[in-house]
């Protein structure tokens, strides 16, 4: 905060969130006239007192008389603001918690997709609704989101994805975050994301399986009685043919510059 700093205090440099309970605590105690570099820091809780020595680091300017009755005023007008906008923001959500309520066995089993929280899950409702009807395959919706790869071409020149827009940003953000979140998971679609990854980018990786995802939403908003099911991070390892197994071999090898002959084994 550019405030504190312009006092000489350190904070913001510290704690990462300054607006947590310890950073609120002390600054709390600056406004109530504490100065002490070394009584300041011992607010501090949990995870914070770890880093006692630099707390009374960046509190060693006060001694100078730096954070004056101007600084403490400006403090106590802009905690109150935040604080304002917290409780807008909690009440906000309590209206936003009674709106779903009609919606909440859906929002339950989008909930069970790896990479879909209960957030994820309110705002592809709200974007999209509940009546698959008016997509009457996934690839509809997919194609309506704009969240599949695919090129467009016109009179042999290949045009971006501007050119037909850019589909549905908040659905893309919801996707594109859960697909990342996803891709560090033991789950099918995580070990979809990261052989996608390897082969072709992240960026491919991100629209492939945030296409797979919306896929399934349409599935499970399809048909009420359909419910998620997890593939496992082994799928593909279980269900790949031997033939595709041994061009993945082969290729390998030769990536590595070798000329690969296979013979059956005797």
């Amino acid at each position: 905060m550019k405030l504190l700093a312009d006092a000489c205090v350190k904070l913001s440099v510290v704690a990462s969130d300054i607006f947590g309970v310890s950073g609120r605590a002390m600054m709390t105690a600056l406004i109530g006239g504490e100065r002490d570099p070394k009584v300041l820091p011992e607010l501090a809780r949990a995870s914070m007192r770890r880093k006692m020595p630099r707390l009374e680091e960046a509190f060693a300017g006060l001694p100078l008389g730096t954070f004056d009755d101007h600084h403490r005023f400006l403090l106590w007008r802009m905690l109150a603001r935040v604080d304002a906008v917290d409780t807008d923001i909690a009440a906000v959500d309590v209206q936003i918690g009674d709106h779903l309520v009609p919606f909440a066995d859906a929002g339950a089993r989008l909930d069970e997709i790896p990479g879909i929280g209960s957030t994820a899950a309110a705002i592809i409702i709200a974007e999209i609704g509940l009546d698959m009807s008016r997509f009457p395959t996934p690839g509809h919706l997919t194609s309506w989101a704009k969240f599949a790869p695919g090129i467009n071409s016109s009179a042999g020149k290949t045009k971006g994805n501007g050119s037909t827009g850019h589909g549905n940003r908040y659905i893309a953000r919801v996707l594109g975050e859960a697909a990342v979140g996803v891709g560090r998971t033991n789950t099918f679609l995580g070990a979809r994301y990261r052989r996608i990854a390897r082969r072709r980018g992240k960026t491919k990786a991100i629209v492939a399986v945030g296409r797979s995802i919306l896929v399934i939403v349409w599935h499970l908003l399809a048909d009420p009685d359909t419910r998620f099911h997890e593939l496992g991070a082994d799928h593909y390892d279980r269900n790949v043919t031997t033939g595709a197994k041994r061009r993945n071999y082969v290729r390998q090898l030769e990536a590595l510059g070798f000329k690969v002959t296979l013979e059956p084994a005797a």
